[in-house]
């Protein structure tokens, strides 16, 4: 038994030093590639229960790595919501970090359709929120206004301007909402077909190594790729353990990381602000 558990740590240990190599090479390539980066990647990442999120914090930083946090105040497991006072320090600590900031609507509010007859009006239902599950007909200036609301929330707590960028939950958008939210100033932003990492996906039927080699393998030159912090409903959470294989793996490939501020088809949009 004595000689079995040894064979164990001896095990545990070479595993152990297996990551922290892996680790200080992610480290090494994110620092060289820095400075040139002509394959770029665009991480984005929207709120969620938050349990997650100082391992992700821990993951980032590690890996020298940038990204775009969507933000919605949904609920959490610990705290008043995502943008609570419970989480401000934490954003405040992104901020000083150099990550960006976008909104993700304030109570997370779903595009449900577009209302037949009556330009400019739309059928919602947020997920968060006083009014979560109703179904409710909003104009076009009510989801401005949900918009703005998230992102004069960012702004508040990290002591910054958010990009004048939006994300619909869900990705649900109409040509018709997509119009209405740029005339008030925000720029919708999904994720490529690569860049959906499969976190929201039941863990029973896709394992987080799946998504990994998936991932690994699919992802091309200026994806932009989505993933959460935290999802209720995933048994076992793709992130952290995921994310830090992924951003190694993907730095080994040639791969470096950009906020969407960098991003070509937003700069000039970003940088006329609203």
């Amino acid at each position: 038994m004595v000689f079995g558990r040894s064979i164990t740590r001896r095990a545990e240990i070479a595993g152990l030093l297996r990551l922290g190599r892996a680790c200080l090479i992610g480290v090494a390539l994110g620092a060289a590639q820095a400075a040139d980066c002509d394959k770029p990647l665009y991480l984005t990442l929207d709120t969620g229960h938050m349990e997650i999120a100082p391992l992700v914090a821990d993951v980032l930083a590690r890996q020298q790595v940038k990204v775009t946090f969507f933000a919605a105040n949904e609920p959490t497991r610990q705290g008043d919501g995502s943008l609570g006072e419970h989480w401000s320090a934490w954003w405040r600590e992104r901020a000083a970090e150099g990550h960006e900031f976008a909104s993700h609507t304030f109570d997370h509010v779903y595009w449900r359709a577009d209302l037949p007859g009556t330009p400019g009006q739309f059928r919602v239902r947020p997920s968060a929120g006083p009014q979560k599950g109703q179904d409710m007909d909003w104009s076009a200036a009510q989801y401005c206004e949900e918009i703005d609301k998230a992102s004069q929330r960012l702004r508040q707590i990290t002591g910054r301007p958010s990009l004048p960028l939006f994300r619909a939950p869900g990705g649900k958008t109409s040509p018709r909402l997509l119009q209405a939210a740029k005339a008030c100033g925000f720029e919708h932003v999904g994720w490529s077909p690569a860049g959906f990492l499969g976190d929201e996906l039941a863990s029973e039927r896709v394992s987080n190594a799946a998504l990994l080699a998936r991932a690994l393998r699919d992802i091309r030159s200026g994806d932009i790729l989505v993933a959460h912090l935290g999802i209720w409903s995933r048994k076992d959470p793709w992130a952290p353990a995921v994310l830090e294989p992924l951003l190694i793996g993907l730095k080994q490939r040639g791969f470096c990381f950009q906020t969407l501020r960098e991003h070509p088809r937003l700069r000039e949009w970003i940088a006329k602000g609203r």
